[in-house]
């Protein structure tokens, strides 16, 4: 199976694609705004061929929300416990023998649901790329924050937090909108902030954070700070209060401190990771494993 390749992480809003050499290093790569939504008429294959365009006419596997039911094929979910091997049998051809699309993960026990796309490739790279242990609490910040669970080099359970889509919405025109155009920043409002959020009553604080504002007890500059510390530390203290060791945070360099500092904040010991290295990993993990 030797020779160049394309991974892509395509999900709702961006894609990342990027050219891989026989070697296993990044050749090229491109980032843009055409995510799934971006899509008119639904023509991924035009798509494709941009992206082929750009980085070779070369085959390709994509992750992420491209395999939805509003992407180019369902790929359908591969259920908890599950590894590479499983999303590599999961694999479905948009393009049989060119364009591979892989399956997302789901879990549905206790009364709750859930699901992933795309972040699996990265939670498993990064295993398999030795940045997180076989056995770890790993999480991914971001618009829909994850919490994954890692047992024996698989993805045992997990939790979908909508922290950054709140704090985008909160900014839209609610209340709380006032303050929340400035950048959130490590400092004593974020850590105020997420030692409200551990207190629970995560709605209740909200209201608090715009009457701390209102009675002038917050600069507004710190408002968006303060915020984002509630909604983080309301976020982590839930899923760090049966844990005792490191927890893991996946991410791009620059975007995990806020959650590294809450972390740090609620008294365990946060390990950034390169989230872009884990992708790597993992897609060419499942691509190496393919028939």
């Amino acid at each position: 199976m030797a020779g160049d390749w394309i991974a892509v992480d395509w999900g709702s809003t961006n894609r990342r694609a990027l050219r891989i050499g026989a070697d296993g290093t990044v050749a090229d790569s491109l980032r843009d705004d055409r995510g799934v939504l971006a899509v008119a008429g639904g023509d991924f294959a035009a798509e494709a061929a941009v992206i082929r365009e750009r980085l070779g006419d070369l085959p390709m596997l994509c992750v992420g929300m491209v395999g939805s039911n509003r992407g180019w094929i369902d790929a359908g979910y591969v259920a908890v416990p599950t590894g590479l091997d499983a999303l590599t049998a999961g694999l479905c051809w948009a393009e049989p023998g060119r364009t591979a699309i892989g399956p997302g993960v789901c879990r549905s026990a206790g009364g709750r649901a859930d699901v992933m796309r795309g972040e699996e490739a990265l939670l498993l790279g990064a295993v398999a790329a030795r940045l997180v242990p076989p056995d770890a609490l790993v999480v991914q910040p971001g618009t829909h924050a994850k919490w994954a669970r890692l047992a024996g080099g698989e993805i045992t359970d997990f939790t979908t937090a909508m922290v950054g889509e709140v704090f985008a919405l909160l900014g839209k025109g609610s209340l709380l909108a006032d303050g929340l155009d400035q950048p959130a920043v490590d400092g004593p409002a974020f850590r105020a902030g997420v030692a409200r959020g551990a207190q629970g009553d995560l709605l209740a604080g909200l209201f608090g954070a715009r009457a701390s504002l209102v009675l002038g007890q917050r600069e507004r500059a710190d408002q968006a700070s303060y915020v984002s510390g509630l909604l983080i530390g309301s976020d982590a203290a839930v899923r760090l209060a049966e844990h005792d060791g490191v927890v893991h945070v996946l991410a791009e360099a620059g975007m995990g401190g806020l959650y590294a500092a809450a972390i740090d904040a609620l008294g365990h010991r946060a390990a950034v990771v390169d989230s872009s290295a884990a992708f790597v990993a993992g897609i060419s993990a499942i691509w190496l494993r393919r028939d």
